[in-house]
């Protein structure tokens, strides 16, 4: 997959694109994903255009919320056949752009557009004065085709960036990947710890997400780990480690069942199922590793259904 971010010298042919925010890559996001793939069968280009988005140029602090960092969509954009994926930089100028400028300048003249696919509710240009509405209105003056596709739901709710982040939030990990249509995924570089964990026979991984990244509640979590390909069942804690010198971050430590190789350096992904316990802060060592033992044995039979 081809990945443009913040340029706007970009040029394409005979283009399939779907447009939005697209964080989490949720149920709804794939069935326009889905869809637009499927125009490859006829030539066209699959492109998803997005924006990149920095804490500077947003209306809130909510906005940079992140279920997915860019580098995680990156990743998982990569395994299912999109050809571009352009995040385009949202300035001053993107934000004050009139949506009919935004259909002439981007998606007919930088993407020769054949086929727009997006949400009902998608809003676009200034102020969001453009729709789904408007985008129908040109589609004979510059050739283009619009499907607008139906939010997809679970549980009678619409899915949706913001319902997934409000469960998140609260730790409902079974939810949170009922509406993603996948597991919760943090992904990172493995970092050097305390190395406690080896002192004690049980050997971990330590990620350090961006503070960009919304993680769930602080706590012990069922779990696996993608490593080179393959998954690898285990337990990780999210927080501040407070028993053996509580730290000044959010850390995502991980031992993996049965694996003790060398991973520092390494690019890692781990995806959340299931919420064990909140983080404790214990009077001893000891009493760290009898829980931990028994979150072993309780994410050992979770992940075994």
């Amino acid at each position: 997959m081809e990945y443009i971010a913040g340029n706007t010298n970009f040029k394409y042919n005979n283009s399939v694109v779907t447009l939005g925010k697209f964080d989490g890559l949720h149920l709804g996001h794939q069935q326009l994903i889905d869809l637009v793939i499927s125009y490859k069968k006829q030539g066209l280009t699959a492109v998803m255009f997005s924006f990149l988005l920095h804490p500077g140029n947003l209306f809130s602090d909510k906005e940079f919320e992140l279920i997915y960092t860019e580098e995680e969509k990156l990743a998982k954009l990569n395994r299912c056949g999109i050809d571009v994926l352009i995040s385009y930089p949202f300035t001053a100028e993107t934000r004050t752009m009139k949506p009919e400028d935004f259909i002439k300048e981007i998606l007919v003249e930088k993407l020769d557009t054949k086929v727009i696919v997006v949400g009902k509710d998608f809003r676009f240009g200034f102020q969001r004065s453009g729709d789904v509405a408007l985008l129908k209105q040109y589609e004979e003056t510059y050739g283009y085709k619009v499907i607008d596709c139906d939010k997809r739901k679970w549980k009678n709710e619409v899915i949706s960036s913001s319902a997934i982040r409000k469960e998140l939030k609260e730790g409902n990990m079974e939810a949170v990947n009922a509406m993603l249509g996948q597991p919760y995924t943090i992904r990172g570089e493995v970092v050097h710890g305390r190395r406690i964990g080896r002192t004690i026979g049980m050997p971990t991984t330590n990620l350090i997400p961006p503070s960009t990244k919304l993680l769930p509640p602080c706590g012990v979590y069922a779990s696996k780990t993608l490593i080179d390909g393959v998954y690898h069942n285990g337990v990780t804690n999210i927080g501040y480690k407070p028993t053996v010198g509580e730290e000044e971050y959010i850390g995502v430590e991980t031992f993996i069942f049965d694996y003790d190789d060398d991973l520092y350096g390494k690019m890692i992904e781990v995806e959340l199922f299931y919420y064990i316990r909140p983080e404790l802060k214990f009077g001893s060592l000891e009493e760290l590793v009898q829980k931990m033992r028994e979150d072993i044995i309780h994410a050992q039979k979770f992940l075994k259904m």
